[in-house]
């Protein structure tokens, strides 16, 4: 008979300290004794009315999800919750764990993925908790549970072993009710809800050929649903779509870099019309167009320029958000469109109050990510069907739609540099020399322009009136240019040093300059300011986007 078994551990961990996505981690710590465990335990004690409640559990089925779901629903058995929602074979997106959190009205939902970042055994692996909104845990939430895993030195669990995840089936572990569903036929409802499937699918026939790219990760179960079963494309439109632990040694992010494969197919060989990839998790997405490249920040842009061609946004949007790094594009078409445009710190979460209140139904951050208030995380899918929306209604190229757009609003010249895996002294050296030089910059000639701003943001949330500060260091140059300088806090090796450039050009001006062109006068002021080439030993940043 199920019993609960208390465990106990010598010490507790002191760095479980969740980012601004969870707590992520080698999947080696993962596998250390308890590891797992106390932050489950953590998550569960931070959590208000747990027993009887819902919850939902997978994951984007990196090496590890199986058995880590498996030793999840032993826990929340032992927590006495009265329904533990896991999809098949563990899979679940993270947009669509946002909206299962909703449809079933559960407590929250504990995600299994490092969202970009690489799998396997020598790679990386995430624990997240998505609240009862279907978003991510804010900070008061995340604090709690990080002081729990200061503390704990017990946790408990049910000492019963738990069946395969294969099939869609129930049954009772103590006093908690485990339902196996079909985690794609809710999100493809969701989806049917706000497109018009048969328009795309007729425009798509018409010598409009596409791919998808899902990276060996969650995605490609849905990406076949949608795209293939129900839109009816052929099956060659669909690259490495079975997931894989270690994600067939590709690494997840959706980028020039890492999706090379797919970029060569679109902007080399010009083979298909349209492309696409979505990362491990399947909440970030890269467009391309043949010969074509869609920055994310245009991306955003473009979608919330659009939205009365697509069905499920035909009445209108409230407003529109962005992280605070992303370009200012979209703040363009917001007051064009004569809608409040909110800047918000890095991070999803930030999004939530926005979109619960309904000041807002469009958001975005430049890592690739978009999203709306259909769920409560960025939705990578969706953002590839809204486009495919777009341009079904428009009966146009991608190269055309994003050129036109330009000619309309004007563009913002934009990229940005990633230094990966650099010494963690290295980055910080860097950061705190540009924090230091704050404040006497400010009237200084930099580039082409005077610094009229130079801080370092913090954010007061306009709903409840949560401050957030030290959310990166801004330069502001008195024409609009912006530089931007983070610390990113995604990666699990060394440190991520990120850089931002933004830059407006009119309407009448020159818009198609290639960006790294444009912005060259910035990039080159800011390396001489802080000596990065000379600090991180790299000619050229990891990824340039």
């Amino acid at each position: 008979m199920a019993a609960i078994k208390n465990v106990h551990i010598n010490n507790p961990f002191n760095d479980q300290k969740p980012g601004t996505s969870g707590l992520r981690k080698s999947t080696k710590q993962f596998l250390e004794n308890h590891y797992l465990e106390i932050f489950i335990e953590s998550i569960l004690n931070s959590l208000q009315n747990v027993e009887g409640s819902t919850i939902i559990v997978g994951g984007d089925g990196r090496y590890g999800n199986d058995s880590a779901i498996k030793k999840i629903i032993q826990i929340c058995s032992a927590h006495k919750l009265g329904r533990i929602i896991v999809p098949t074979r563990g899979l679940l997106s993270t947009p669509a764990a946002s909206n299962l959190i909703r449809t079933y009205s559960a407590i929250g939902g504990i995600i299994l993925s490092a969202s970009h970042n690489p799998g396997g055994i020598e790679g990386d692996f995430g624990v997240k908790l998505n609240v009862s909104n279907g978003g991510p845990a804010p900070e008061n939430v995340t604090e709690k549970i990080y002081k729990y895993s200061q503390s704990l030195t017990t946790y408990k669990l049910i000492d019963e072993e738990i069946p395969t995840l294969e099939n869609e089936r129930s049954f009772t572990i103590f006093q908690s009710k485990v339902i196996i569903l079909d985690g794609v036929q809710n999100y493809l409802s969701l989806m049917e809800d706000i497109f018009d499937f048969d328009q795309i699918g007729d425009f798509l026939s018409n010598d409009f050929s596409i791919v998808f790219d899902a990276m060996n990760a969650v995605t490609g179960p849905y990406a076949r649903k949608i795209l293939i079963d129900r839109i009816g494309l052929p099956e060659r439109c669909l690259l490495n779509g079975s997931p894989k632990p270690d994600f067939g040694n590709l690494h997840p992010d959706p980028n020039l870099t890492y999706a090379k494969e797919l970029a060569d197919l679109l902007l080399d060989k010009k083979l298909y019309s349209f492309g696409a990839a979505c990362d491990g998790d399947g909440d970030r997405n890269m467009i391309l167009g043949k010969g074509c490249f869609v920055n994310p920040s245009d991306s955003l842009a473009l979608i919330t320029a659009n939205t009365a061609l697509v069905p499920g946004y035909k009445d209108g949007i409230a407003g529109v958000a962005r992280s605070m790094p992303t370009s200012m594009a979209v703040d363009v078409v917001a007051k064009q469109l004569n809608i409040p445009c909110y800047e918000t710190p890095t991070g999803w979460k930030f999004f939530g109050n926005l979109l619960d209140s309904g000041k807002i139904t469009i958001c975005g951050e430049e890592s690739f990510g978009t999203g709306s208030n259909h769920v409560r995380e960025k939705d990578g899918l969706w953002a590839v069907l809204f486009w495919l929306q777009i341009l079904a209604q428009k009966k146009c190229s991608v190269s055309d739609l994003v050129e036109n757009h330009w000619l309309e609003f004007g563009r913002n010249y934009y990229t940005r540099h990633d230094y990966e895996s650099i010494p963690t002294h290295v980055a910080s050296q860097i950061y705190e020399d540009l924090d230091k030089k704050l404040q006497n910059l400010k009237g200084t000639h930099f580039a082409s322009g005077i610094i009229v701003k130079a801080d370092n943001y913090s954010y007061s949330d306009p709903i409840d009136g949560s401050f957030s500060d030290k959310q990166g260091l801004r330069l502001i140059l008195d024409n609009g240019s912006r530089i931007i300088l983070r610390l990113s806090g995604t990666g699990t090796k060394g440190s991520t040093l990120r850089l931002y450039f933004d830059r407006f050009s009119e309407p009448n001006n020159d818009l198609f300059l290639d960006p790294q062109v444009a912005l060259k006068d910035l990039i080159i002021s800011i390396d001489n300011l802080l000596n990065i080439k000379k600090l991180t030993k790299m000619n050229r940043p990891t990824v340039i986007t």
